[in-house]
């Protein structure tokens, strides 16, 4: 159990590393507007993957104790998702572009409740909770929704220690990300080595 868990935490960590619209959003809003801006979007967009871990909880739960088939169906279909995230990876650029172009103040609440509305209405956000937590429920005795909550817990939490590095030490990153600019192929590659591992686990 401890094992899985490790193991998801460390998933969970590369990807929040790897550049992708929120963790590059939230650098951007810290650079204009200070950390405790960036710091408040953050919170949004974690409070966002919260409902998603609910929306997982539950309704994956519900399948589960109604049709052990169709729960495996998702998750085949979950690791295909994340095959083919896999592949978008490798096709795109590995150049991180940074632009504070466009990017206006605003307040504390603002930031939040764009963080929050950003995730939540994010399907692509909604996939990939289906796609990656069904890979690592741990126990065949603990329930299901509370697994999921631990699951959720452990996401938020690692990304919220990763995106508010990313918030602290923005002016830094941002520095550091102009003068290396290998450091995206590097991250680009961690991020598929991810998502193939995971979708193999389960197609084994």
């Amino acid at each position: 159990m401890i094992e899985i868990l490790i193991s998801f935490a460390i998933a969970t960590s590369i990807l929040s590393i790897s550049p992708g619209p929120d963790n590059i959003f939230v650098l951007t809003q810290s650079i204009v507007n200070g950390t405790k801006y960036g710091l408040a979007t953050v919170i949004g967009l974690m409070s966002g993957c919260l409902v998603h871990t609910s929306l997982v909880a539950f309704g994956v739960s519900a399948i589960i104790k109604e049709n052990e088939n169709l729960f495996f169906v998702i998750k085949l279909i979950g690791a295909s998702y994340l095959i083919f995230l896999a592949y978008k990876v490798f096709k795109s650029d590995a150049k991180i572009v940074l632009s504070n172009d466009g990017v206006k103040k605003e307040s504390i609440v603002a930031l939040f409740k764009k963080g929050f509305i950003m995730n939540v209405l994010n399907p692509k956000v909604a996939l990939f909770f289906l796609a990656f937590f069904p890979q690592f429920l741990f126990s065949n005795t603990i329930s299901t929704v509370i697994q999921f909550y631990t699951l959720g817990g452990i996401f938020i939490l690692v990304s919220f220690l990763v995106f508010g590095m990313i918030a602290v030490l923005a002016g830094s990153i941002s520095n550091y990300l102009k003068e290396h600019a290998k450091i995206g192929v590097y991250l680009k590659w961690g991020q598929i080595i991810v998502f193939v591992f995971i979708a193999i686990m389960i197609l084994l």
